[in-house]
């Protein structure tokens, strides 16, 4: 069975156009290295080794490095624990609805303002810190650079960085330099740790989007390495990682509240990002693969594959791009990025609505209705003006009296 298997996985119509054979791709060793399946296994035990390394990195380097730059986590109230609440939270949803909240009321004895407390109380209570989030921007701050500095390093003097259909002249027997082979596994280790940790990081708004991406990404990097697509896979790597770092440091300034910083490299970010993602990407690199590609050999099954790989990433490149097209709006009018449109998946409005809190007094059937504070609120104003009325006529008696003097 896995013999068969693996001689249907390797069929040569799948990774080879038509007319090629796979002894006709054989390298010698003086030819150079020659891209194999194999070589991907250590990807995964590189994986792990990254998320050791950013345990390590986050706690020696990145919280007190926001210390330093002032970052500071919001105190939040916990909630008091009711069983039967937590079981609710856990089990049935983290923002009941209106009977639900009856229902709940009924059965603990609180008032449905009380379960609506402690409900915000408990969600607050699983944000993530902002230590926590800076964390997380910090580390993949780091990798980005240092993974886009290292892939400009090793492709500028190459001949297909500036001339694409250099991509394609020789191919698929294309040896790989030693520098293209690293950064294609690391970024490959890297994406793969992203995955393996996704259940654990900062859930945002486009977690979907997420998760889609780096699913695409890890095929698009293995299949694209499987099939010695590797010259225009470095092209797509270092695209990405282009934007990347200015979008991770704008973040970390963010949770610092350095707005003036943040807001600046988020412009910058913004202007990248959209040359690079929405230019660069489909005018360069999918045209290069979709069109120029064809100049060299026929297209065949690996062609497609590759290219539907590229096209989701374009999918998720505009609806990005949408996103950002928003927060530049809200700058241009507000003067400043309000907050990330991909910010945590919970509502701000929660954390807001905790700050300066306080209890009301609860009535016979604990909580006051309408009529009740509508009274308490007239109340007070008549007795305020009531105040300024007796004022008034006290001020205006002890000028009668002066007057009689006077006189």
């Amino acid at each position: 069975m896995v013999a068969m298997l693996n001689e249907w996985l390797w069929q040569e119509q799948y990774w080879l156009p038509p007319g090629i054979r796979w002894q006709d791709i054989e390298m010698k060793d003086e030819d150079g290295r020659f891209p194999m399946p194999r070589d991907l296994l250590i990807t995964l035990p590189l994986a792990f080794a990254f998320i050791a390394l950013r345990y390590v990195f986050e706690r020696i380097i990145a919280i007190p490095f926001s210390k330093c730059l002032g970052v500071k986590d919001r105190i939040r109230i916990r909630a008091p624990p009711i069983p039967k609440l937590e079981a609710f939270y856990e089990h049935v949803s983290r923002q009941p609805s209106q009977s639900q909240v009856v229902s709940l009321g009924r059965q603990c004895g609180l008032s449905q303002r009380k379960i609506q407390t402690w409900f915000r109380h408990r969600r607050n209570q699983d944000k993530p810190s902002n230590t926590k989030k800076f964390c997380e921007a910090s580390w993949r701050f780091a990798f980005y650079l240092v993974s886009f500095a290292a892939g400009l390093g090793s492709l500028i003097d190459t001949p297909w960085f500036w001339d694409h259909k250099e991509c394609w002249r020789g191919y698929p027997k294309q040896p790989v330099a030693d520098a293209h082979y690293w950064y294609y596994i690391l970024e490959l280790s890297f994406y793969l740790s992203l995955l393996l940790s996704v259940s654990v990081d900062v859930k945002r708004k486009d977690f979907k989007e997420q998760v889609v991406h780096h699913i695409a990404t890890i095929f698009l990097i293995g299949f694209s390495y499987a099939a010695n697509y590797v010259r225009v896979g470095t092209l797509v790597m270092l695209v990405h990682d282009s934007s990347d770092f200015l979008l991770e440091s704008a973040k970390m300034f963010h949770y610092a509240v350095w707005t003036t910083t943040c807001d600046s490299l988020f412009v910058v970010f913004a202007v990248v990002f959209l040359v690079t993602r929405l230019v660069v990407f489909p005018c360069r690199i999918v045209h290069t693969t979709m069109v120029l590609s064809r100049d060299f050999f026929q297209p065949f099954f690996g062609y497609y594959f590759f290219n539907v790989l590229l096209l989701v990433l374009q999918g998720l490149h505009i609806f990005w791009a949408y996103l950002i097209l928003r927060m530049l709006y809200k700058f241009v009018f507000t003067g400043k990025v309000e907050r990330d449109e991909r910010s945590d998946e919970e509502s701000e409005v929660d954390e807001h609505e905790e700050e300066g809190e306080e209890e009301e007094p609860e009535g016979k059937e604990g909580e006051r209705n309408y009529k009740q504070r509508k009274e308490t609120i007239n109340s007070k104003l008549t007795s305020l003006a009531n105040n300024c009325v007796l004022n008034n006529l006290t001020n205006q008696r002890n000028l009668n009296i002066r007057l009689r003097k006077a006189r």
